[in-house]
């Protein structure tokens, strides 16, 4: 009997380790427990790093974050305090961040760090701070925050009858920019500079003047007397397209000095920790539709300025110096991936890491010891360090390896095709979890937006989804993409869209002539720009079984006055009242009686980027023809679909829903 007892046991035991063991495809659900890292910190004495660690709360559908802290060898990973953007001290004591406060809205905090106690609030803004800077002495915080400028407009209404409901007031709109997407409405006002207290007190506005200040980030001098920062301080800036300069604001006085003059767009200054020189990301003027920064470097003082980074085509991100002041380091994306790189004074370029990442450093110490965040095909944003000296990556937390560690995941495969005008073109293939080559799979094909945007080999939920429901997705970087230099990315100038149609489909031809492709069904969808392409595609093939257009542009003669700023009249050779040839043969609307594509269109009904004008005057006229159509209007949405969790999972189900229900049978004529 206890043989029999024992050899039931060992049997459950063994079944149990294979229930372990079992693997799972991804299901849509798990997104909501997918978090994120970002933005680490490490701490003075190089023994420990925070971070802000991005989490979904299903009960309001929307994204939170807190600080957590861990130690460089990846031990004691612990909460700390919710919020998120820390900044250490320079002394390593305190803990700046922030989170929202009182009266409400964002406010900016302070923690001792090692001592017990709640974190105090030192500001009451009536906006929310940005860019976040400890003095060298730790004694201010040094911020930038929208200031409201007073209304000029005093007009003598009758008093109201007691009792009496009036219309709200309008809102009176000068500025040449007065709306901006995910912000709304503008008041009239411009950012400015301030100054609080380390240890609480009245904010000082340290700049001043109708211009916007310190926008791409500030930097204090190491004597603590000067910020710097960009702006373009001259009139009428606001219709001065690509232009700003580099100036520095004398902290106790508010006296200010222009140090860079030049026509183009200076900024993001990093001052030397020995504050002998500035670095600085720019470029000179002119009117191509895309550009790469370069690296400059001047003297504190402005002169000597000359540029380090002239041999990499490549845009830098995320600018520190090295602790020995012998050159600056930087992210750069490169064909998909992005990795750190360091540019000497004399100008020398060189690549620090490699791999097939995503990789994001935002820290490096005196010592050598980089922080940052990681995410490839197959996992997703962790906390990782290396050390300059031998750029090993180490892995300190993986927040999303509950999640991700019991499925199987899609393959992922990169290609290299070429395409018109001696072009090649790079993508990737996601491939079910059980692909079996024998087989014929459907295909999505995603386009991004932008245009100069960049796809890449950070894993990607949603193209996961796509593949652990059966097909085989394709993401290209068609001409125009960042990431390739300049020369690629502006191909499309006053050509958009256009020859990038002809690289996707290449993209298309080459997955199909591998065999597994089930011709029949193939669908096509994009957001933004990849909206545009969608709505461009169905105008020029019916070789897709359905189609989503998210959030585009289908009429830029009515888009150009409509979107959140000036600058898309300058995307073509005359404005439209000149000239409109342009505007209209560039215009999927134009297009859109050669579409017998079922296509749906799903927008934001905030969105201020394309308003949902223009998926309205696309989906009418697929109605008039009698195109299968649907528009899908989310609620609580800007520019995209997915900022509100729940949006995001319901924007996967109606594309698999759409593409599912237009299908074609295995017989159905397809006008190739």
């Amino acid at each position: 009997m206890k043989t029999l007892t024992l050899a039931l046991i060992l049997c459950l035991a063994g079944n149990a380790i294979l229930f372990a063991q079992e693997m799972y495809k991804l299901e849509l659900d798990s997104y909501f427990d997918m978090e994120s890292v970002s933005n680490p910190k490490i701490s003075p004495d190089g023994k420990e790093i925070v971070y802000t660690r991005g989490w979904i709360d299903n009960m309001n559908d929307q994204r939170e974050s807190s600080l957590w802290i861990v130690n460089t060898d990846g031990s004691k990973n612990r909460f700390l305090v919710d919020g998120g953007n820390p900044q250490w001290s320079p002394d390593g004591g305190r803990i700046a961040f922030t989170a929202k406060g009182e009266p409400e809205g964002t406010q900016l905090f302070v923690k001792y760090h090692r001592e017990a106690g709640v974190a105090t609030q030192i500001t009451r803004l009536e906006e929310s701070p940005s860019n976040i800077t400890w003095s060298p002495d730790g004694a201010w915080i040094a911020f930038t925050m929208f200031t409201p400028k007073a209304d000029d407009w005093k007009i003598d209404m009758p008093k109201r009858p007691d009792g009496a409901t009036w219309t709200e007031s309008p809102r009176v709109v000068e500025s040449l920019l007065y709306r901006r997407d995910r912000v709304g409405f503008y008041e009239e006002g411009f950012d400015h500079i301030y100054v609080v207290p380390a240890d609480g007190g009245s904010a000082r506005q340290v700049t001043s003047g109708d211009w916007h200040h310190g926008r791409s980030g500030i930097s204090w001098t190491p004597d603590g007397k000067q910020i710097l920062f960009s702006s373009l301080r001259v009139e009428d800036a606001d219709y001065a397209w690509r232009e700003t300069q580099i100036y520095a604001v004398n902290v106790e006085s508010g006296e200010i000095a222009q140090l860079t003059n030049r026509k183009g767009p200076d900024g993001n200054p990093i001052v030397s920790p020995d504050g002998k020189r500035v670095a600085y990301t720019g470029y000179d003027w002119n009117d191509d539709a895309y550009n790469t920064s370069r690296l400059y470097m001047m003297d504190i003082d402005g002169s000597n300025s000359t540029a380090i980074s002239a041999s990499l085509d490549r845009t830098p991100s995320r600018i520190q110096w090295a602790s020995d002041n012998s050159g600056v380091y930087f992210n750069a994306n490169d064909r998909g991936t992005r990795n750190l790189y360091f540019a000497s004074v004399q100008g020398q370029v060189e690549q620090v890491t490699s791999g097939n990442h995503m990789l994001t450093v935002s820290d490096i110490n005196n010592d050598g010891l980089a922080a940052g965040v990681r995410s490839d095909p197959y996992n997703s944003s962790q906390l990782i360090t290396l050390n300059l000296r031998n750029p090993e990556i180490d892995l300190l937390v993986d927040v999303n390896e509950d999640v991700l560690d019991r499925v199987t995941l899609g393959t992922v495969e990169e290609i290299n095709y070429p395409s018109l005008d001696d072009f090649t073109i790079q993508g990737w293939i996601i491939k079910p979890p059980d692909f079996d080559s024998s087989k014929k799979y459907p295909l999505i094909l995603v386009i991004h937006g932008g245009p100069h945007g960049m796809y890449n080999v950070a894993f990607n939920y949603a193209w996961q989804i796509h593949a652990a429901k059966g097909y085989v997705v394709l993401y290209t970087n068609p001409r125009g993409s960042s990431g390739y230099g300049k020369d690629f990315g502006n191909s499309i100038k006053n050509a958009y869209p256009g020859k990038d149609y002809n690289d996707l489909m290449a993209g298309v031809d080459l997955v199909i002539e591998r065999g597994y492709i089930d011709e029949n069904n193939m669908f096509v969808y994009g957001c933004s720009g990849g909206g545009v392409l969608t709505s461009w595609v169905v105008g020029q093939t019916d070789r897709f079984a359905a189609a989503s257009a998210n959030c585009p542009v289908t009429n830029w003669l009515s888009f150009v006055g409509t979107t959140d700023g000036a600058s898309w009249y300058r995307n073509f050779e005359n404005y439209p009242w000149d000239d409109p040839s342009e505007h209209l043969r560039r215009s999927p609307l134009m297009y859109v009686g050669n579409v017998k594509t079922p296509t749906m269109l799903m927008t934001g009904v905030n969105d201020l980027r394309t308003p949902i004008s223009q998926t309205e005057e696309y989906y009418q006229a697929l109605k008039v023809l009698k195109v299968p159509t649907a528009m899908i209007r989310f609620n609580e949405e800007f520019h995209g679909t997915g900022s509100k969790p729940s949006n995001y999972v319901r924007t996967q189900l109606y594309l698999h829903y759409w593409f599912n229900k237009h299908a074609r049978k295995e017989n159905e004529e397809v006008d190739l």
